[in-house]
C-alpha cells in the first residue's frame, strides 16, 4: 500500500464550483511526486485539502488515505495529532506563514510542545538540531523572521515541517521567489532530506523543469483534473498531453536558441470553475483539438510505460 492515496477527490466550494475534480494520485514513502500546472488549475486547493485545511465554505468527497487511514473521515482529535507529526505542509511564501512577532526558535519549537515530543528544554535543544539540519547557524533561533532573508525563512520553514519526524511533506511552491541561487539549495535540501530519512514528498510548482530536475514522478492538473501523469523527465521531455507539451515549452532551454530567443506558451488562462467549457476543459486552448474534444470529456488512459493522459490524441496514433 502507498504511503499517500488520493482518491477521486473532489472539492467545490459554496458556489457549487468544482476547484478539485475527481483527482486519483498515490505516493510511496521515500518517493517524490510533482504537481505541476497554472495558477488556478487546483494544485494548491488540492494540497490543503490533504490535511483538511480549507475553509468552511469547501466541500471534499473521496477519500485521502495517510498510512491506510483517511483524513476525510477523522475525527478532530486524531486529525489534530496527525497534522505536523504524520504529515506537514511548507506553505508557499514563508514571510507571511511565520508570525511576525515571534522569535523562529520558538515557531519551530511549537509543533514539539503541542504534540508532547519534548519539554520546553528538550525542544529548544532539537530546535538547534533542526536548523542545523537545514543549513542555519543556532543564533538564527533567536531571530525574528523579518531579521532573516527569504532563504533563511524558506529553511524555517522547512525545519518547522521537520520537527515531529512526518512521513509525509508536501511543500506548496517552496521556492517561489527565491533567486536561482537559494533556490537551488533549497532544492538539493529537500532532495537530501528525503533520501536521508525516507519520508515521502508532494512538490507542488508552477515551474515544470524545477520539478523535473527534482521528482520521480510527475503530475500535471488542468482545471482541477490531472491530464497527465508519468516519470518526471519523461513528462517535461516528451509531453503526451498537449498541455504538458505547452508547460515545457514555456521555459527557455539551456543551449537552444530558438527556445531562448521565442519561448512558446499558450494565449489565455484556465477556465473558471464555475463556468467549465463542454467537453474537454482544455480544448478552447488546444493547438490539437478536433471536433470530438468540444462535447467528450477525456479520462486518464495508458500513454506508454508507466505513463497516463487524458487526450483523445493518445494511443490513436496521430
Amino acid at each position: 500500500m502507498s504511503m499517500l492515496e488520493i482518491r477521486d477527490l473532489t472539492v467545490t466550494y459554496g458556489s457549487g464550483a468544482a476547484v478539485v475534480r475527481g483527482v486519483d494520485l498515490s505516493l510511496e514513502a521515500g518517493r517524490k511526486l510533482g504537481v505541476a500546472g497554472e495558477s488556478g488549475c487546483g494544485k494548491s486547493t488540492m494540497a490543503l485539502a490533504l490535511l483538511r485545511l480549507l475553509p468552511a465554505s469547501a466541500r471534499m468527497t473521496g477519500r485521502i488515505l495517510l498510512d491506510g487511514e483517511d483524513v476525510l473521515a477523522m475525527k478532530w482529535g486524531r486529525l489534530r495529532a496527525v497534522r505536523w507529526a504524520g504529515a506537514s505542509i511548507v506553505f508557499q511564501g514563508a514571510m507571511h506563514s511565520l508570525n511576525a512577532v515571534r522569535r523562529v526558535g520558538d515557531q519551530i519549537a511549537e509543533p514539539l510542545l503541542v504534540h508532547g515530543r519534548a519539554t520546553p528544554v528538550e525542544a529548544r535543544r532539537k530546535v538547534v538540531g533542526l536548523l542545523d539540519q537545514v543549513g542555519l547557524p543556532a543564533a538564527r533561533a533567536d531571530a525574528y523572521p523579518h531579521e532573516l532573508s527569504g532563504g533563511q525563512r524558506q529553511r524555517v520553514m522547512i525545519a518547522m515541517a521537520l520537527a515531529c519526524e512526518p512521513r509525509l511533506i508536501v511543500a506548496d511552491e517552496p521556492t517561489t521567489a527565491l533567486d536561482v541561487m537559494i533556490q537551488a539549495q533549497i532544492l538539493r535540501l529537500i532532495e537530501g532530506l528525503v533520501a536521508d530519512q525516507d519520508i515521502a514528498l508532494l512538490m507542488i510548482s508552477h515551474d515544470l523543469a524545477v520539478l523535473a530536475d527534482t521528482c520521480d514522478r510527475l503530475a500535471v492538473m488542468y482545471a482541477g483534473r490531472i491530464v497527465e501523469e508519468g516519470p518526471a523527465r519523461d513528462v517535461y521531455e516528451a509531453a503526451a498531453h498537449p498541455y504538458g507539451r505547452a508547460l515545457s515549452s514555456a521555459f527557455p532551454r539551456i543551449g537552444d536558441a530558438a527556445s531562448r530567443r521565442a519561448p512558446r506558451g499558450l494565449p489565455g488562462d484556465p477556465p473558471d470553475p464555475a463556468a467549465l467549457p463542454a467537453g474537454c476543459a482544455f480544448h478552447p486552448r488546444c493547438p490539437a483539438a478536433v471536433e470530438v474534444c468540444g462535447s467528450e470529456d477525456q479520462m486518464l488512459r495508458d500513454a506508454g510505460e508507466g505513463r497516463r493522459a487524458a487526450c483523445v490524441h493518445v494511443g490513436s496514433g496521430a
